[in-house]
């Protein structure tokens, strides 16, 4: 019995093929007709879904971006709206670190591809912006609220994600498991005790 896809469900299959190829063979590597192949259509029906690699390319970050952003404001949201920083905090180093574990052959597509084509590259950095822009806008308004000390929210939003972005790469390359569990509270930890107001201008503003 032939089981026939849905249009929506060959783009899907498209873009998970691409995913596993350009992250093992590179964007420049990897072939429209093994990408046919691997996902078992023709290169015309591979076009009606997607006009060139670089659409498809586009397509792969849109979408992984907007599920991920979906994913993590609804996680984070409880802890904003209780002004949870301890939890908030946690919660995004626990999710900045699973975006190199959960799928790691994703990891390496935008490693892969950052290093052979910058401009593509670019397009995952943009993407995350709001990301940025949404954990920036937490923390000034922390600070408006007396919790933190008075600090650029942007350079402290890059500060920490960059630190558990770090150590994520660090797994995925050498394969280094160091940051998990307690380490990643403690490293909440160490990077609140910086950014909050001392106990005697907050009372009890953070948690």
């Amino acid at each position: 019995m032939i089981v026939r896809m849905s249009a929506e469900e060959r783009r899907a299959a498209i873009v998970e093929a691409a995913i596993r190829l350009f992250s093992e063979r590179g964007f420049r590597g990897t072939t429209t007709r093994a990408l046919a192949d691997a996902v078992g259509v023709t290169e015309p029906v591979l076009y009606e879904h997607f006009k060139s690699k670089r659409d498809l390319y586009c397509a792969i970050i849109d979408t992984k971006s907007r599920e991920g952003f979906a994913r993590a404001a609804q996680e984070l949201e409880p802890y904003a709206d209780a002004r949870d920083d301890r939890g908030l905090f946690t919660r995004v180093g626990q999710f900045v670190l699973r975006s190199f574990t959960a799928d790691p052959a994703y990891a390496r597509l935008l490693m892969s591809v950052a290093l052979e084509d910058p401009e593509l590259g670019n397009l995952f950095y943009e993407r995350q912006r709001d990301a940025r822009q949404a954990l920036a806008a937490y923390i000034r308004q922390r600070t408006r609220e007396g919790a933190f000390k008075d600090i650029d929210p942007a350079v402290a939003a890059r500060a920490f994600i960059g630190m558990f972005a770090y150590h994520g790469m660090q797994g995925l390359l050498y394969r280094d498991n160091f940051v998990k569990g307690s380490v990643v509270e403690g490293m909440v930890d160490i990077f609140l005790s910086g950014i909050r107001q001392h106990r005697s201008r907050q009372g009890t503003a953070s948690k």
